[in-house]
């Protein structure tokens, strides 16, 4: 009796040992399965993190009929959305002429998603029109940058000459926006039509005066820079040098807003090839005051890209077919001309 009770207690034990053994696999498999998924599942939550998107705050309407009353109009975009904004850092004032036609919003998105990685930014976009575009008004609404926009048209006496000098009367209203309603930070002037890296940006907020640097692709030569010896500019490279003092590309230098503040007479000229130079002169710098960026001016961080001109869209045939389609909503954003003003 002893002996088979013996057997049975070890029998007991086995049985025991061999569920223990089942319970410790099985858990450390559920625990495998658990850390397989938990990483599946922890990627999933990430990627929709990502991809979810995120909530916005409906843009502003722009209301043309309310700026059409009047030749220059401001409209100030006070949220700072993609535009950081730092306590104590000189703000830049980037003033942007542009003109109606296909390639104007696609070129001023390609600015903005520029200055959009640069802090303490005001754009001023100044269009050569008679009325306020409306796809301009509502990009600059949507970009979440800090955005004057401005609409203004050359003098009537120039219209009427071959070679208009064109932009003058857009720069000088972003000027005189900057003279009204700035106090200190760096003025530069950027075309809607160039390429810009944003260490240019970094580099031009710090100007005491008045500063300069190279900008690529400007005539057959390829660049426009100074040329710069020991740290000083000592002359200009240039695919035509003419009779300028300064022969320099509207891109190729930034002025202190304070130094501009006290010069009230500066102005840019409305003479063609000549705009920067009588601008640059008429604030009385010297060549030995200019200050060199883009270590020493041998980087070239702006070009002068262009775009290929287009001609207006042909109108969509709408037909049954296109009836509650996406079509209706793009044939609205598509450039069909310049906007004809029309009598009050």
């Amino acid at each position: 009796m002893v002996r088979g009770g013996n057997q049975r207690l070890v029998i007991s034990w086995l049985v025991a040992l061999v569920l223990v053994l089942l319970v410790v696999l099985a858990t450390r498999n559920s625990a495998r399965r658990d850390d397989d998924g938990g990483q599946v599942r922890s990627a999933v939550r990430a990627l929709s993190a990502v991809q979810r998107p995120l909530p916005v705050q409906p843009p502003a309407q722009p209301h043309p009929q309310n700026v059409l009353q009047t030749q220059h109009v401001s409209l100030v975009n006070g949220r700072c959305g993609s535009g950081k904004w730092v306590e104590g850092l000189p703000p830049l004032y980037i003033i942007t002429p542009t003109y109606p036609r296909a390639e104007q919003v696609p070129e001023l998105t390609r600015t903005a998603q520029t200055l959009m990685n640069v802090p303490n930014v005001v754009w001023i976009v100044s269009e050569d029109s008679t009325v306020a575009s409306t796809s301009v008004v509502q990009y600059l609404n949507e970009s979440g940058l800090n955005t004057v926009y401005l609409h203004v048209q050359m003098p009537s006496r120039y219209k009427k000459v071959g070679n208009k000098p064109r932009g003058v009367a857009n720069r000088m209203a972003g000027l005189n926006w900057v003279r009204e309603n700035a106090k200190d930070g760096v003025l530069y002037f950027a075309d809607d039509d160039n390429t810009y890296d944003i260490r240019i940006f970094e580099q031009i907020r710090w100007t005491r005066k008045v500063s300069m640097f190279p900008v690529g692709l400007v005539t057959k030569l390829g660049v426009s820079t100074p040329i710069v010896k020991e740290g000083k500019v000592v002359g200009f490279y240039d695919g035509w040098i003419a009779k300028r003092t300064f022969p320099v590309d509207m891109a190729g230098f930034a002025v202190n807003v304070q130094y501009l503040l006290e010069r009230p007479l500066a102005s840019m000229p409305y003479k063609v090839g000549y705009e920067e130079d009588g601008f640059i002169k008429s604030l009385g710098i010297k060549a030995s005051e200019i200050e060199p960026l883009a270590f020493n001016c041998t980087k070239i961080w702006v070009w002068h890209t262009q775009t290929k001109k287009n001609e207006p869209a042909k109108p969509i045939n709408h037909t049954i077919a296109t009836l509650g389609t996406n079509l209706k909503i793009i044939s609205e954003q598509l450039w069909k001309g310049p906007a004809i003003k029309t009598k009050s």
